[in-house]
């Protein structure tokens, strides 16, 4: 096959995200520390399935309206640092495909390419053994082999593509020192790997379905979705269609309404379209149906009594600023609503938000200024690429790796100063504590000079395990020496769902018995971490 066309290369798109969706945990289970908030392989699905939604009922036989549509749906589902990347990776590809109708082998590889630069150009810093260096070999290697071989077909630049990709995969432990200690390879090279595999797979004609298994990934599958039941507005508009815009087909226009709220009804009187819809999303309505015309005449209204808060607040001027924080457990919400956050994105670890996630509380906080506090170094690309897409507010990533960070940024925060002013002090805040982190090993590993057994109690502090032990509070006083030095004035716990009263006892007691330091607790019932301690 010399080329294909877009249905050709949306079935390999589809045949590439059931593989990844297939082996994702396995991609999970390759991060270097063998704590259970290893989510890279989760990641990638979760972006790979929003770009699924946005081209699985896409009509078109333009090959490259295939690859804007999939990189937009990336775009806005991308959690993660990995599944940023992800969604750069194909967004550069999109746009070397801007126009073609068909994919050959020489667009192909121009497209990895294109893939390459985006990638490396999303990231600040880019460290080498890692996706970015899979999708560079790739890229590399793919070029030189066209210069070569002048009349490939595209099952061979694809088999061409995935070896190399392997290859790379299998030289990162060589590349980061922290992948050949803890034995494994690099776990956004790996998804990117079985992605490739699916492409390949479904050019020779071999189908790869979806092997659903795993309750724990139908209710990832659901947060993407929208859980809400219902449909809470009632959406009416009358469009003038114009021909110079896209071509009105109104079956695929019912068809693609369908997949956005029920009670359609669609009337056209020629030029003439009007449309009503009950959707949770009348937003994307609007924007879908803007692509054939203009609005002569729309009313949007609230069916539900518990979005009335959000009408109210958008009917109201908007504020001078607003906090957005990310963070799980009741506990720790209360703890930021505490010190001026206006509204928490739920994640962190295991499950981390969306591009889309962060531009919907974007739009609930309402504000000129929003400054958003990740808390996690997985959360902060997502948060950057959402603050790029928001228009409607000047949003201010203030690059929170840790819970213990974003606290004090919060607190660092005056609504009297000016925009420049809060940002740098509450950036400051990465400086001004340290944090450690309480969990089990979830396999057995070798990390950082530890020899590591799957139950073990890690404390992870500043990026590095530095204690692990059989007991929680053994482990957790190690850690916390390895913390405190005398110029420190203050520890705080931050007590996880999973511990119990009696071993936080014993930690405080040790703490006051050991220095001469003021001890807070909190309950935060955060999951995954037992005990989240900041030291200042």
């Amino acid at each position: 096959m010399k080329s294909i066309n877009a249905q050709d290369f949306k079935e390999m798109i589809i045949c590439a995200a059931n593989n990844l969706y297939n082996n994702h945990k396995y991609v999970d289970s390759l991060n270097v520390f063998p704590v259970p908030d290893g989510d890279t392989g989760t990641n990638m699905n979760l972006t790979m399935m929003s770009g699924i939604k946005e081209i699985s009922d896409l009509k078109t036989n333009n090959a490259s309206e295939i690859a804007k549509a999939f990189s937009r749906g990336l775009l806005m589902g991308a959690r993660g640092n990995s599944g940023v990347i992800l969604s750069q990776i194909f967004k550069g590809m999109a746009v070397s495909m801007e126009s073609n109708l068909n994919i050959d082998a020489q667009l192909l590889s121009e497209s990895f390419k294109s893939a390459k630069e985006t990638a490396y150009k999303s990231v600040l810093n880019p460290v080498e053994g890692t996706i970015l260096t899979v999708i560079k070999d790739v890229s590399n290697s793919l070029d030189q082999y066209i210069a070569e071989h002048t009349n490939v077909t595209i099952e061979e630049t694809l088999a061409y593509a995935l070896e190399e990709a392997k290859k790379s995969l299998n030289n990162t432990p060589k590349l980061l020192p922290a992948l050949k200690e803890a034995g494994v390879v690099d776990s956004g090279g790996a998804g990117l790997v079985y992605i490739m595999e699916g492409l390949y797979a479904s050019i020779k004609g071999e189908s790869i379905p979806r092997i659903e298994s795993s309750s724990e990934v139908v209710a990832a599958q659901t947060m993407v979705e929208g859980s809400e039941e219902g449909y809470g507005y009632c959406t009416e508009f009358i469009l003038r269609l114009d021909e110079s815009k896209k071509i009105f087909n109104e079956n695929y226009v019912k068809e693609t309404l369908s997949n956005m709220g029920n009670s359609i009804v669609l009337v056209r009187d020629e030029d003439i379209l009007k449309i009503h819809i009950h959707t949770l999303t009348p937003g994307d309505v609007l924007n879908f149906a803007q692509q054939y015309g203009e609005f002569i005449k729309l009313k949007i209204e609230n069916m539900q009594e518990q979005h009335n808060e959000i009408i109210a607040s958008k009917a109201e001027s908007k504020k001078k600023y607003g906090l957005i924080a990310v963070g799980a457990g009741n506990g720790m919400e209360q703890i930021f609503k505490d010190i001026r956050v206006d509204y928490m994105v739920k994640g962190g670890n295991t499950m981390n938000p969306s591009t889309q996630d962060f531009i919907e509380a974007f739009k609930k906080v309402n504000a000129e200024h929003i400054f958003v506090l990740p808390n996690n170094s997985n959360i902060i690309l997502a948060a950057k690429q959402a603050a790029n897409v928001y228009k409607d507010a000047s949003v201010h990533v203030i690059e929170t790796k840790t819970i213990p960070q974003g606290v004090l940024a919060c607190m660092l925060f005056n609504p009297e100063e000016d925009v420049e002013t809060n940002y740098a002090e509450m950036s400051e805040a990465r400086n001004s504590v340290k944090t450690g982190q309480l969990t089990n090993a979830v396999r057995n590993s070798s990390t950082d000079g530890f020899r590591i057994e799957e139950g073990d109690f890690i404390g992870v502090s500043e990026k590095k395990i530095v204690s692990v032990a059989k007991s929680k509070v053994e482990s957790a006083c190690i850690m916390l020496d390895s913390m405190i030095d005398e110029d420190d004035y203050l520890v705080t716990i931050y007590v996880g769902e999973n511990a119990n009263k009696e071993d936080t006892d014993k930690i405080v007691e040790y703490l006051e018995e050991k220095y001469s330091i003021d001890i807070e607790v909190a309950q935060a019932d955060q999951p995954v971490y037992f005990y989240i301690f900041a030291v200042e």
